[in-house]
């Protein structure tokens, strides 16, 4: 469970394997199923093509040959690209951003939240229209794998929840202080002050008085 309610079965087990006992998921999503627009408009004219070859002489066993190899390679295809899409979530923790990704081998890509220091939320008008957007994000150091994430629903709401999230001092965002992890950092000791030189003398010991006369 997070803000956002219950998971989807995928995302609930990212959730469970990825992130640390002390952790909280705030946001856990797949991406928008616009994504799968490019891949449909590639796959349909090949798939197409390839069952007009399959009927157009099923005695020619060239053409069906040819038109079956050719449903099977666009099925495939298409069947790689939903997956993909049903098994990349996105997550955004009390402590990091992550992207898990992959239908056979499973990627986990993360980004701690201290490492931010800006977010830009980025809509098209079709993304206006359906509903997603894009998520850019700009950190301290080097270029990240997470520098930019496309197709994420729910533009206003998810913009927001993630955005109180990273510059809020109580989650360890930006704004808060703390290693890269989130961890508090060590309260460091005051600083101590020198002690004077020893020169032998012990100023404040007495001075033995004079001795009286004719002793």
């Amino acid at each position: 469970m997070t803000e956002a309610g219950p998971l989807h079965p995928r995302a609930n087990k990212d959730v469970q394997k990825y992130l640390l006992p002390d952790e909280r998921a705030v946001v856990a999503t797949r991406r928008h199923w616009a994504v799968l627009l490019e891949p449909t408009a590639k796959f349909l004219p090949v798939f197409l093509i390839g069952g007009w070859l399959l009927v157009l002489d099923p005695d020619n066993k060239v053409t069906s040959s040819a038109g079956l190899l050719v449903l099977v390679g666009s099925l495939v295809y298409f069947g790689l690209r939903v997956g993909e899409w049903w098994m990349r979530t996105f997550i955004v923790s009390t402590r990091r951003v992550l992207l898990t990704s992959g239908v056979i081998v499973r990627t986990v890509t993360l980004l701690p939240l201290r490492r931010i220091t800006d977010l830009t939320w980025k809509e098209t008008f079709l993304g206006q229209l359906l509903g997603y957007g894009t998520f850019r994000f700009e950190s301290a150091g080097q270029q990240q794998a997470l520098s930019e994430i496309t197709f994420l629903p729910g533009a206003d709401v998810l913009y927001r929840r993630v955005s109180r999230l990273l510059f809020s001092s109580d989650w360890g965002g930006a704004a808060a202080g703390g290693d890269d992890e989130g961890n508090p950092e060590p309260a460091q000791p005051p600083p101590s002050t020198p002690s004077p030189p020893d020169d032998g003398r012990r100023d404040t010991q007495p001075i033995p008085g004079r001795p009286p006369d004719g002793e």
